[in-house]
């Protein structure tokens, strides 16, 4: 009598969350952490704006320096370096065949992150020196592990990863010089240097993994589909190009020059885009998202050339396409399907989860075109924006808490 895989509902009852489970991959402490600390984040930054409005005092928010200027850094070394931390502990093992980081190294490793974030919390009560210190300890420290691990099989494709971390540190080391005016430039300039780090990062991992999950769903359900093509000297054109932009922003180009590397970048990233046939995808959400977060670093390159050109584009709308957009989207995307792949479930999204695909669109959608279309109602506009950036991770959160918290699925056998 043969043995036999059990149908989905004769699994093993769901096991209880356990601290063992939470800590024995990267991406589970870190994947929740980044969606936590997005809701957390912004609902006190929704709280900070409203008191503002209202006339009540602006002091009320323990932290040192510029609260607009506290809040981007946190949406890049809180939210943002949390996802990538629990991107590249999780990836690089698999690119490698390294062991993957567990037990007390990555509680560690997590509790340094933590650290840095209620340091900056408390960052005008705290000696500054010591906050800033727990804030930058956390990428070098993943920068550490991480290398470890890909020095085990090394490859320049990879390596360069270790690179955007060393330029993301840095970018943090400014942020911090400058906040406490020991560097003439406003804090906020290093941190959108950082965020274009980010979205270099995020475009590589894109031309990665959004043709080949692309592929494999048009293969498994529509094999007469147009498949995605890869053309080599596009996609280093369009990381050139974008790595070009970065450059000459963070250097502060003249206009003329910064416009025309944004429409260059925005030309060869969106003609990439479109050979990744991301429209034979629209009924699969798990995998039309990642075509939409690459298509936010377009219209973000697109709209920081306009600015460059006109001047009619503020530079913080391209920041929040290239933010809330980009890195919000591409964020829930991945998180969202690297948490069921990697806990043996199936690569479908929940529908809550879809739910919350529409919402970081929305948070996007109102935080970049809102101050155009209804600027009268432009506080309305932002703190809506927030609620839906908050409703979207407060989804992941429900929904995948229980799944990262948890030992994975495994599939019982018995007899037919």
């Amino acid at each position: 009598m043969a043995l036999s895989h059990t149908s989905h509902s004769a699994r093993l009852p769901p096991a209880s969350p356990s601290f063992d489970a939470t800590f024995s991959y990267g991406f589970r402490p870190f994947f929740l952490g980044s969606a936590v600390y997005g809701v957390l984040a912004m609902a006190v930054w929704l709280a900070w704006i409203a008191s503002a409005t209202i006339g009540w005092p602006q002091n009320w928010l323990p932290v040192a320096g510029s609260v607009y200027a506290w809040h981007a850094h946190e949406m890049v070394f809180g939210f943002a370096a949390a996802a990538i931390g629990g991107f590249l502990l999780t990836a690089v093992p698999n690119w490698t065949g390294a062991l993957p980081l567990s037990g007390p190294p990555l509680i560690f490793l997590f509790a340094v992150w933590l650290a840095g974030r209620v340091a900056m919390g408390l960052s005008a009560i705290l000696p500054y020196p010591f906050a800033s210190g727990l804030d930058l300890a956390f990428l070098p420290v993943l920068g550490g592990f991480a290398a470890r691990q890909l020095f085990t099989r090394p490859a320049p494709r990879n390596l360069i990863f270790l690179v955007l971390v060393v330029a993301l540190t840095l970018s943090n080391i400014l942020y911090h010089l400058a906040n406490v005016g020991m560097l003439a430039v406003e804090p906020i300039a290093p941190v959108r240097t950082a965020l274009l780090i980010v979205i270099v990062m995020i475009a590589i991992i894109g031309g990665r993994i959004i043709p080949a999950f692309t592929h494999n769903w048009l293969h498994g359900r529509r094999s007469s589909a147009r498949m995605p093509q890869r053309l080599p000297w596009l996609d280093r054109a369009a990381l050139a190009s974008l790595a070009v932009f970065v450059l000459l922003d963070a250097s502060g180009a003249i206009h003329v020059l910064l416009g025309t590397a944004a429409l260059a970048a925005a030309l060869a990233n969106g003609a990439r885009l479109a050979l990744w046939s991301g429209a034979g995808t629209r009924q699969e959400p798990i995998v039309w998202v990642l075509h939409l977060g690459y298509l936010w670093i377009v219209i973000g390159l697109v709209l920081s050339a306009l600015g460059a050109f006109t001047g009619l584009i503020p530079g913080a709308i391209a920041s929040h396409a290239f933010g809330t957009g980009a890195v919000g989207t591409m964020v829930i995307a991945v998180m969202s399907r690297a948490s069921l792949g990697h806990t043996g479930r199936r690569l479908i999204a929940p529908p809550s989860i879809v739910w919350a695909y529409h919402l970081v669109t929305l948070a996007a959608l109102l935080r970049v075109a809102g101050p155009f279309l209804a600027p009268q109602y432009y506080g309305a506009v932002l703190v809506t924006s927030g609620l839906a950036w908050i409703g979207a991770f407060l989804l992941f959160v429900l929904v995948y808490a229980p799944i990262l918290t948890t030992p994975r699925v495994h599939t019982k056998l018995v007899h037919p």
